[in-house]
């Protein structure tokens, strides 16, 4: 089939400035994820810049406005993120400066890890203090309580073909409600939402990079420190976790934002806005696959899940949830063990 989309960008780009100097024969998959959105290289002749990003974003679909403030925020606060060179909302079309195509995902290793994670928890933390949040949406009762039934709809019924009775609804909804009490309560900042090891650029200076940004909120502290240290697609044993967490709450500290001053209550903190985003996000993979037809997700979810069930195990408010899992992946837990 005609990609008429792609058609429609490389007229586009035929528009453009002689000066970015973009050769249209060059121009290729760059990535792609989630959402509609499409990502395409191309080469320049331009000095300043020998390649460039093309953002394929359906209007039908998404919504490139988010984007481009949020762009236009993180620019202000000196992170590095791709600059803005041309602006097609019409069209649904965004030329960008390219950030290379070194993930976190792709470079990280245990002999680098530490190394690493210092620079992007120093990136984090300038982000959270430099960012201005004004007219970001707020990361509301409403938005967490959808986030959350994602679980139930597609990771339960959709994925496990698991009904939940009338009494696991009940109790699923009281976990939900302490979530979100405990979220609601939390000091926030800027909140990239998606702050983890695929979205983060090794640059050509070694630093950080930050990528598909579009969903920012204002929102808890501790939402992004979940999504880099608890990774989706990145397992490390709880004791790194741990010790990577006290580094960015010792640096949050000396640069004044919001911490708890007690440790134990900001780790408390941090593993149930986990639960919350991690009950999310398998019901998002199971979505992704379910409704989308991209499985790519489900190799994850192994991963995602164990979070979710030891954060669990851990708190016995959560125990009700425990049982759940357990009951819709018909196990038995060893001597008798119950929750």
């Amino acid at each position: 089939m005609q990609d008429t989309r792609f058609e429609s960008l490389k007229l586009w780009l035929k528009t453009l400035p002689i000066e970015h100097g973009i050769d249209i024969n060059s121009i290729s998959p760059a990535s792609s994820d989630a959402s509609f959105r499409r990502y395409f290289r191309v080469l320049t002749s331009n000095p300043e810049y020998s390649s460039m990003i093309v953002m394929d974003a359906p209007t039908d679909k998404e919504d490139s406005k988010p984007f481009v403030h949020v762009a236009q925020l993180l620019l202000e606060a000196q992170i590095d993120v791709p600059k803005l060179h041309e602006v097609n909302l019409t069209e649904g079309f965004l030329l960008l400066g390219d950030l290379g195509t070194k993930t976190l995902f792709s470079e990280i290793t245990p002999e680098n890890a530490q190394l690493l994670y210092k620079k992007v928890t120093n990136t984090l933390v300038n982000i959270q203090k430099n960012t201005q949040t004004h007219q970001l949406p707020s990361y509301d009762e409403v938005l967490l309580r959808r986030e959350l039934q994602l679980f139930p709809d597609w990771y339960l019924s959709k994925h496990l073909n698991y009904e939940m009775t009338e009494k696991e609804s009940q109790d699923l909804n009281h976990v939900f409600d302490s979530l979100i009490e405990n979220i609601l309560q939390q000091p926030t900042v800027f909140v990239h939402r998606d702050f983890h090891s695929r979205n983060l650029m090794i640059t050509a200076e070694s630093e950080i990079g930050v990528l598909d940004f579009q969903d920012a909120v204002v929102g808890p502290i501790t939402y992004d420190l979940v999504s880099i240290f608890r990774d989706a697609y990145l397992g490390w044993t709880e004791e790194e976790q741990v010790d990577w967490v006290v580094r960015y709450w010792e640096a949050a500290k000396r640069e004044n934002l919001p911490v708890d001053s007690d440790f134990g209550e900001f780790y408390k903190n941090f593993e149930w806005m986990g639960l919350q985003r991690h009950l999310k996000v398998l019901g998002i993979f199971a979505r992704l696959f379910h409704r989308d037809s991209k499985d790519g997700y489900l190799k994850d979810l192994p991963l995602v899940l164990s979070y979710t069930e030891k954060v669990a195990q851990r708190y016995s408010i959560f125990r009700p949830l425990v049982r759940i899992l357990d009951h819709a992946q018909k196990r038995q837990r060893p001597d008798g063990l119950t929750f």
